[in-house]
């Protein structure tokens, strides 16, 4: 049976493809969905690929996954920078995390460069595009074996 790996988009991603492509390219979140899909195929993992704008639900979410899933794979957004409560469910996960960012928080605005997430994260991709929940997914796969 195969692994079950929350990927969980936080705020603005659900408008992916539109809202500055210059950093976040022409990708929507259904593309990146069914990349995810495909490489956890091939990698003997599932996915459940989920966004939202709002923290609580995004808390909901890894309380969820707490019971459903072996890892998270999060990008959350501008939550990184804020959200102790997003933090601190992923403390209780068991699991595997890993935090994504599709741009390179570290040359942008000197408040992105803190996230709370990344104090729980077993790893941190940042600034490769959608190209990094590939590399979670796989970086997933062998944290699992």
């Amino acid at each position: 049976m195969s692994k079950l790996i929350y990927i969980l988009n936080g705020p603005n991603l659900n408008l992916l493809g539109q809202r500055e492509p210059e950093i976040y390219g022409y990708e929507t979140l259904d593309d990146l969905a069914r990349k995810c899909a495909k490489i956890a195929g091939v990698t003997g993992l599932s996915v459940k690929c989920l966004q939202s704008n709002f923290e609580g639900q995004m808390v909901d979410w890894v309380h969820e996954a707490r019971q459903e899933a072996a890892g998270i794979i999060i990008n959350p957004g501008a939550y990184s920078h804020t959200s102790i409560a997003i933090h601190d469910a992923l403390k209780a996960f068991e699991g595997h995390i890993i935090e994504v960012h599709i741009s390179n928080i570290h040359r942008r605005e000197s408040f992105r460069h803190h996230s709370y997430v990344s104090l729980c994260a077993d790893g941190v991709i940042v600034g490769l595009g959608l190209h990094g929940y590939e590399l979670a997914l796989e970086s997933m796969s062998r944290l699992l074996d």
